[in-house]
């Protein structure tokens, strides 16, 4: 799922979240959190790029070509670049640290992480079932 179907959807469940939270400022704060997290975990993407290519390609190719990010997605990466399962299990363990650090600190903070992961994971497995068969298609 692409960076602007994620800013939807952060955008959407973080009015709720907001809402549950104590004070406007804090509200405000919150949702600018749950977008800024919805979107800002596929960074890892070029984390798990790197670790797989051996190189910085994917992060170059931006650099060198802003618009890309936002206008054509699907040319950041090269096929095998970033796997499914590695790409959802990137995402868990950031959000799973995170959660955990928050509760210490913040325990609503910390649940609106989760909620935050669980809804960006959850849209990714989604889009991969309704891709699947254009994804084999394209690895072989």
């Amino acid at each position: 799922m692409y960076s602007r179907a994620h800013a939807l959807l952060s955008a959407a469940i973080g009015i709720p979240l907001a809402v549950g939270a104590s004070g406007v400022p804090e509200s405000a704060s919150l949702w600018g959190y749950v977008l800024l997290l919805g979107v800002g975990i596929d960074l890892d993407h070029f984390v798990i790029g790197r670790i797989n290519r051996g190189d910085w390609t994917n992060a170059r190719r931006c650099l060198r070509n802003p618009a890309q990010i936002f206008l054509d997605q699907s040319t950041i990466f090269d096929c095998g670049d970033i796997w499914r399962d590695q790409r959802l299990l990137s995402h868990l363990l950031i959000g799973g640290v995170l959660t955990a650090g928050l509760w210490t600190v913040n325990p609503y903070w910390a649940f609106v992480t989760a909620v935050t992961v669980y809804t960006h994971v959850l849209a990714d497995l989604y889009s991969d079932a309704r891709t699947r068969d254009e994804y084999f298609e394209k690895s072989t």
